[in-house]
């Protein structure tokens, strides 16, 4: 059976078909992530984010104290 008659009785197109064969050849392991499975590159963005997050919330509040600060140091 051709890939093109497969991805008719699968009902997907063809270069869906294509990329997911070619994904199963080049990362067998990581080729289908999903059910509680993420990618290592995925996980890594995903704690990067998250961190991002974090500090940018630590800068606000070191932000607003130091306003917060000068706001009573000039009174």
């Amino acid at each position: 059976m051709g890939v093109a008659q497969a991805a008719k009785d699968l009902d997907v197109h063809e270069h869906v078909l294509r990329k997911w064969v070619r994904e199963v050849r080049e990362e067998p392991q990581e080729a289908f992530p999903g059910n509680g499975k993420q990618r290592a590159q995925d996980a890594e963005i995903a704690r990067l984010r998250k961190e991002v997050a974090k500090l940018k919330m630590e800068r606000d509040i070191l932000k607003n104290t130091d306003r917060q600060g000068r706001s009573n140091s000039e009174r």
